[in-house]
């Protein structure tokens, strides 16, 4: 471990030509063109989809991206260097979950006469690998959503959050091999083949 960086502190280093990108971007955007924030979004929106999908129910994770969106639109004067916009953008994604979970209030439990919309048993499988996800640790949390549900390859995921090629495999081989074990586990013992 190099030093100066603490345990669990996760260095982004971004390609040189996508941070020139970001920032050629992020510079348009604050001079009032629209269009190239709309393009960031595109970048970045499957991403912090994914980072605020291992933080949130999947039911507030869409309201959850726009509010990431627009809270980047409002402070975009405020980012020191723009080509970090990826970076910047992914800890206001990290900071609106931890908002929004303290700001919620408690779930009040519905009859059990009520069926869900979404009860199927493929859904149902979904939200426990889901909840299993949400379990792991962050690194491994984070990476396994944006490849399994966003659908990003790694090089992608590479790209956009700024990790090595080489941290995304290690994290999606490590992620995996936990998820199985943590599936095959929770299989056991409801008796679901999750896995």
């Amino acid at each position: 471990m190099d030093r100066g960086v603490r345990p669990g502190v996760t260095a982004t280093r971004f390609e040189a030509d996508h941070a020139a990108e970001d920032a050629r971007l992020v510079l348009r955007a604050r001079g009032g063109d629209a269009a190239a924030f709309s393009r960031l979004y595109d970048r970045y929106s499957r991403m912090i989809h994914g980072i605020l999908l291992a933080r949130v129910s999947r039911l507030d994770v869409d309201d959850l991206v726009q509010d990431v969106f627009l809270a980047a639109w409002r402070r975009l004067d405020n980012l020191r260097d723009p080509g970090a916009f990826g970076g910047w953008l992914s800890m206001i994604a990290r900071n609106r979950a931890t908002d929004f979970h303290r700001s919620r209030v408690d779930a009040v439990a519905l009859p059990d006469t009520l069926e869900a919309h979404d009860a199927t048993a493929a859904n149902a499988e979904a939200s426990a690998a889901l909840d299993v996800i949400r379990q792991l640790p962050t690194a491994y949390r984070e990476t396994l959503i944006l490849r399994l549900v966003e659908g990003m390859t790694g090089p992608e995921i590479a790209s956009r959050t700024g990790l090595t090629a080489a941290s995304v495999r290690v994290n999606l081989h490590r992620g995996m091999k936990l998820l199985r074990e943590k599936l095959g586990e929770r299989s056991g013992a409801s008796g679901n083949a999750l896995a």
